[in-house]
């Protein structure tokens, strides 16, 4: 019986096979989310820290900057991705790599206020030209191809989501190495990082074609508030960025409830590595449930649906082990991993999605509202989930029943579009 444990052996390495058979522009668009994230990861987890020991800044005003980076980010997502529309993705994605350097060179030197916030707005608008540019392309060149019998673009995005999560381990091994010396040699190294990304784009990217050069930027986005299928889809997903953003709020907190802040990031290597070992297969299961291509014609949304369900799973089983059980880990643990396997489901049959939502047309700009979207929910939702945690202003079980909540609602919302548009 030789055989099926050969298969079995050679199935371990099908995401490394699927990505060489992809042509060389998609290779490269799918090993710059590995990069992008490990000149990210090597600056951005160590700034809170750096401002608040190095700079001696208060609380508040480190929170200000943070939350002014993440804003100037997810929130303008949809600018980004009406300029790639507007102009092509190549210019977008080297301005963007071009503003990174800048404020990881900021970042780094600056002594003052002024000159911290400066390159965190920076580093966050950069993400928002280049990230947006870079998924429509994808996408683009993903549906190409498999409109040719190539890959399915949902495994296109599922390996894009691999090469993330690669990224994000990376990237706070190679700072934490670095930070051994200081946070400017961190910085500046982010910096020659994201030069060298610039360098390799603006040599291999191809230009295409503006999708709608000459059009007025404002032209797509009121095409897309016109299409109601998709602004519905959108604000039912936005519900996955907030449930993905309790990683950094929530679970610190039932982690110190529970008195084991320590094993914050062990748990984030353990939904790393459930992202690196089981995307692709996830989404091909996920795919053979009628996920991406029946979920365009409001049919066969079980997939996308289950993934959000696991999300609610998360939170409540920490809902419920708050309110039964002495404090103890396992909820924690349980959380992270089932709101990683309903992400690995959700994710990338949403991103196939989106492009078919969207008629294959002004796919910056349909990229850039589904992120600014999520971006919304996060900025409102988080300031009422983080009151909600404080345990002077209701018991730490209302914050987790609430988030359980939270994708049930997009799960609806979602499978209602669904509905309607099988009729």
């Amino acid at each position: 019986m030789p055989e099926p444990a050969a298969r079995t052996g050679l199935r371990r390495f099908a995401a490394l096979a699927a990505f060489g058979r992809l042509p060389f522009v998609m290779k490269l668009l799918v090993g710059t989310q590995l990069a992008f994230n490990v000149g990210f990861y090597m600056v951005l987890p160590y700034l809170a820290v750096h401002l608040t020991e190095d700079l001696a800044l208060a609380g508040g005003t480190v929170g200000l900057v943070l939350g002014l980076r993440t804003f100037s980010q997810q929130g303008l997502f949809v600018v980004g991705g009406a300029l790639a529309d507007r102009w092509g993705a190549k210019p977008v994605v080297l301005a963007g790599c071009a503003l990174r350097v800048v404020g990881f060179v900021l970042l780094g030197i600056s002594g003052s206020l002024a000159g911290v916030l400066v390159g965190a707005l920076l580093t966050g608008f950069a993400a928002a030209l280049f990230s947006p540019a870079v998924e429509s392309s994808l996408a683009r060149e993903a549906g190409e191809l498999e409109g040719a019998g190539g890959v399915d673009r949902a495994d296109v995005f599922a390996m894009f989501a691999v090469s993330g999560q690669v990224g994000s381990v990376v990237g706070p091994l190679v700072g934490t190495a670095l930070l051994l010396v200081d946070f400017r040699l961190a910085c500046l190294v982010a910096a020659g990082a994201f030069v060298l990304i610039l360098l390799a784009h603006a040599t291999w990217l191809p230009r295409r074609p503006a999708p709608h050069a000459g059009e007025p930027i404002l032209a797509g986005w009121a095409e897309v508030l016109a299409n109601r299928r998709f602004l519905a889809f959108a604000a039912g997903y936005s519900a996955y960025l907030l449930c993905y953003n309790q990683l950094y709020l929530a679970l610190p907190a039932e982690l110190d409830r529970v008195g084991a802040p320590a094993a914050l990031g062990w748990l984030f290597v353990v939904a790393s590595v459930m992202v690196i070992v089981g995307q692709l297969p996830v989404t091909r299961w996920a795919r053979r449930t009628g996920g991406a291509r029946g979920a365009s014609h409001g049919r066969g949304t079980r997939a996308l649906l289950l993934g959000f369900g696991l999300m609610a799973a998360g939170f409540g089983v920490v809902a419920l082990a708050i309110a039964v059980a002495p404090p103890a880990l396992w909820p924690a643990v349980a959380f992270v991993v089932l709101l990683t396997a309903g992400q690995m489901l959700a994710v990338p049959i949403a991103q196939d999605l989106v492009p078919r939502l969207a008629g294959e047309r002004r796919l910056g700009a349909y990229f850039g509202v589904l992120s600014s979207a999520g971006g919304l929910a996060v900025l409102v939702g988080s300031a009422g989930v983080g009151a909600l945690l404080d345990p002077a202003v209701a018991p730490p079980v209302v914050a987790w029943v609430v988030l359980a909540a939270v994708p049930l609602l997009g799960a609806t919302v979602i499978g209602v579009q669904a509905r309607r548009a099988a009729d």
